[in-house]
């Protein structure tokens, strides 16, 4: 019975995962330099992990967005530059 809990549990990790863009938000909204998201639907409070260009941050979902076609998370500035994306803005990421 322990296998099948084990693979349960993968799969269903798995089918949380989602890629898509990121983007970030606004200087005035993150406070005291949380690694911070917007996401539409997983729990207010939950952990994502967002990984781009070999780097991964954890952040947790703090708002509701994005509101874009095609975005699938609004990153807190600090969650941002500790993913490396200032630069880009707009960027290909995986959520897990």
């Amino acid at each position: 019975m322990a296998c099948l809990t084990t693979s349960s549990l993968a799969f269903i990790s798995v089918a949380n995962a989602e890629s898509g863009l990121a983007s970030y938000y606004g200087y005035g909204k993150a406070g005291k330099g949380e690694l911070t998201c917007a996401h539409r639907t997983r729990p207010f409070g939950s952990v994502l992990t967002v990984s781009y260009g070999g780097r991964s941050i954890q952040c947790r979902v703090n708002d509701r967005g994005p509101f874009i076609r095609g975005r699938i998370v609004d990153l807190s500035v600090p969650a941002a530059r500790a993913l490396g994306m200032m630069s880009a803005g707009v960027v290909r990421v995986s959520v897990e």
